[in-house]
């Protein structure tokens, strides 16, 4: 059997939406980065550089090698591991009745997840010691969301991570690591955020935006609908 490759995709959008980008990191089973890509998303959402970086990933890798995908958005991995066969049952519609956020990027990556061993495997981003592909990638998408110009390279030319402050942790996001191979919440009211705060897929809202209920936490309002099965 091939030995696993580990790899990590994050996606990022200034503004969510704003200004976004895709990327991904490669590496060997021992988690030694290779090489990496990245892309320009123009106009969009986080969740939308999200399923991109794993669409990418997986077309950019090698079907019969299993891979372990590291990645800091749990809509993202929700969606492949948890909601994905409700919609299938459902002819891509939610609970409500609503057509599928994001239908066709998630149709895509379930046609390239057919018949692949992949594990998905949430880390915490933004972590002092954190994941270090994870970082990899989240500044790599983060400079095609500022700059909207498409990157790649080797590990000769790594992005390098900016550090992160031991005295601001995120708020909402877990430490440990949770696993799943290839589930759901309902938004309600929306309000203007009182405060800054991470939603449950792991991206932040500012003083200000519109949120709305996530499960049992707030967040952005396309995560409630995306979730909704």
């Amino acid at each position: 059997m091939s030995e696993r490759v580990i790899a990590a995709c994050d996606g990022a959008a200034k503004g969510n939406p704003g200004p976004a980008g895709w990327a991904y990191v490669v590496a060997d089973g021992a988690g030694v980065p290779q090489r990496w890509a990245a892309g320009a998303l123009g106009h969009s959402t986080n969740n939308i550089g999200e399923l991109t970086a794993l669409r990418q990933l997986l077309t950019a890798t090698d079907p019969a090698v299993p891979l372990e995908v590291r990645l800091d958005s749990t809509y993202t991995r929700d969606a492949v591991t948890k909601w994905l066969a409700g919609w299938k049952r459902n002819g891509w519609k939610t609970a409500a009745g609503k057509p599928v956020a994001n239908q066709e990027l998630i149709q895509s990556i379930d046609a390239l997840l057919d018949g692949r061993d992949v594990t998905f495997v949430y880390v915490p981003a933004h972590q002092v010691n954190g994941d270090p592909l994870n970082a990899i990638a989240d500044k790599a998408a983060s400079d095609a969301a500022r700059t909207q110009e498409d990157a790649a390279g080797t590990a000769a030319d790594l992005p390098v991570p900016e550090p992160v402050s031991s005295a601001a942790p995120r708020a909402g996001r877990s430490t440990a690591g949770t696993a799943a191979k290839r589930g759901s919440s309902r938004g309600s009211r929306t309000l203007a955020a009182r405060y800054p705060g991470t939603c449950p897929c792991s991206r932040s809202y500012a003083k200000g935006d519109t949120i709305t209920k996530v499960g049992s936490s707030w967040g952005h309002p396309e995560c409630a609908a995306a979730s909704s099965t």
